[in-house]
C-alpha cells in the first residue's frame, strides 16, 4: 500500500492538496471520505479556505448533499438538546452535553459537518434514577429489552441503557461518567463536575470546559474498540486542539488537567496520534512532561503499527495486510480496558452463544 493512497489524510493535515488532484484522485477522494464519515466536514474545510471552485462539479454534488444531511442534523440535534433541557429543568443537578452535542452547543470547529446518530448527556450518578424516569415520562424509552444487557449497562456500564424517544425515532446515550465502572482507568468525576460550562440559551444544560473536552474525546477515541470511523474521532481532538491552543496557557492547563484526573496515558496518545498521523501543531516539550505515564519504548513502537493503521480510512484503498487485524486487535484491548478477565470472558461467551445481538 502507498501512503499517496490515503488522499483523505493528506487532505486533513492540508486541504490545499486538492488543487493538484485529477478526476481519478477526486473520484478515490470522495469515496475515502464517505468510508470515513467526513465528507461534510471536507466540504467545510474547501469552503473556508476558498477552494470550492477547485472541485469538479461531480465531486461537489456529493460533498454539498451531505452538507446539507450534517445541516439537518445539526437542526436536529439542538432541537433535541433544548427538549432534553426542558424536560430536566426541574432537577438541580446539571445536565451536560458530551462529543459532538458539546461541540454544537458550544460552536465548535469540531461540530462543522458533523453527522448525528445520538446525543450523549452525563448527570451525577446521584439523580440518575430520577434523570430516568423524567425522561420516561416525555416519551424516552430503552429499547434493550434482553434482561442480560440491562443488567450489564446497570451494573457494569457508565451509561444507562441508550433511550429512543417514542414519537421522534431519536437516540439518546444517558450517562453518569466517562468510563465504565470496571474499567482499569478511574476517574473522579466530581472533578469533572465542577468545572462545567453553561450553554448560552438553553437551559440548565453545560458542557465539559475545554480542556476536559479534549480529555474525555482522547478518554473516549483510545479506549473504544470501533475504529472504522477512529480518522473522523481523531479529527474532531485535532479540531479541538488546533481550535483552543489560540491561548497561550491551554497545553499546560491540558496536561495539568490530565495529571489531577489521572489521564495522561489517553492524553498522551491523543497529542501522539494528532500530531504524527494529522500534524496537529503541538509544542514537543510537552511529550515530555508525561514521564512514567507514557508507553515505554517498545509498546509505543507497537501501538504505533496498531494505531497508524487503524486510523486510515475504512475504505479498501487505504488498507494494508495489517489494517483488520489492528483493528481486532486494539477491540479486543478496549474490552480488557473496560472489564476486568473474570468479568469479561463470560460476557462474551454469553453475547456469542446466548444473544443475537453484536457485543457490547
Amino acid at each position: 500500500m502507498e501512503k499517496d493512497n490515503c488522499l483523505l489524510i493528506r487532505a486533513l493535515i492540508d486541504i490545499s492538496v486538492v488543487s493538484d488532484f485529477v478526476m481519478s484522485d477526486w473520484d478515490l477522494f470522495i469515496r475515502q471520505a464517505r468510508h470515513a464519515n467526513l465528507m461534510a466536514k471536507v466540504y467545510c474545510l474547501l469552503k473556508e479556505s476558498n477552494l470550492l471552485e477547485k472541485v469538479p462539479q461531480q465531486a461537489l454534488l456529493h460533498l454539498q448533499s451531505r452538507y446539507y444531511i450534517s445541516d439537518r442534523h445539526s437542526q436536529s440535534a439542538f432541537y433535541e438538546i433544548d427538549e432534553i433541557g426542558k424536560v430536566l429543568s426541574s432537577i438541580t443537578v446539571p445536565v451536560i452535553l458530551l462529543k459532538g452535542a458539546a461541540y454544537l452547543a458550544q460552536n465548535l470547529r469540531a461540530a462543522r459537518g458533523r453527522l448525528f446518530n445520538d446525543v450523549d448527556i452525563l448527570v451525577s450518578k446521584k439523580i440518575i434514577s430520577t434523570v430516568e424516569k423524567e425522561l420516561w415520562k416525555d416519551g424516552w424509552l430503552s429499547f434493550h429489552n434482553d434482561k442480560y444487557d440491562q443488567r450489564y449497562y446497570r451494573k457494569w456500564m457508565h451509561e444507562l441503557p441508550p433511550l429512543k424517544h417514542e414519537n421522534r425515532g431519536t437516540v439518546l446515550d444517558v450517562h453518569h461518567t466517562i468510563l465504565p465502572e470496571t474499567a482499569k482507568l478511574k476517574v473522579d468525576v466530581e472533578q469533572l463536575l465542577r468545572e462545567v460550562v453553561p450553554v448560552v440559551g438553553f437551559e440548565n444544560v453545560y458542557t465539559f470546559s475545554k480542556t476536559d473536552l479534549v480529555l474525555h474525546s482522547a478518554t473516549h477515541l483510545f479506549g473504544d474498540g470501533e475504529l472504522e470511523h477512529g480518522l473522523r474521532d481523531l479529527s474532531d481532538l485535532d479540531s479541538l486542539m488546533r481550535e483552543f491552543s489560540v491561548s497561550s496557557d491551554f497545553w499546560q492547563e491540558l496536561v495539568n488537567r490530565a495529571t489531577s484526573l489521572n489521564l495522561q496515558r489517553p492524553l498522551f496518545y491523543a497529542m501522539h496520534y494528532c500530531h504524527t498521523i494529522l500534524h496537529t501543531p503541538i509544542p514537543v516539550d510537552f511529550f515530555q512532561t508525561f514521564n512514567e505515564k507514557k508507553p515505554n519504548f517498545l509498546l509505543l513502537i507497537i501501538m504505533d503499527n496498531l494505531f497508524k493503521h487503524a486510523f486510515r480510512p475504512d475504505h479498501k484503498s487505504c488498507d494494508s495486510s495489517l489494517t483488520s487485524i489492528a483493528r481486532l486487535i486494539l477491540y479486543i484491548r478496549s474490552h480488557y480496558l473496560r472489564m476486568p478477565l473474570y468479568l469479561l470472558l463470560p460476557h462474551l461467551f454469553h453475547k456469542m452463544f446466548f444473544s443475537n445481538k453484536e457485543v457490547v
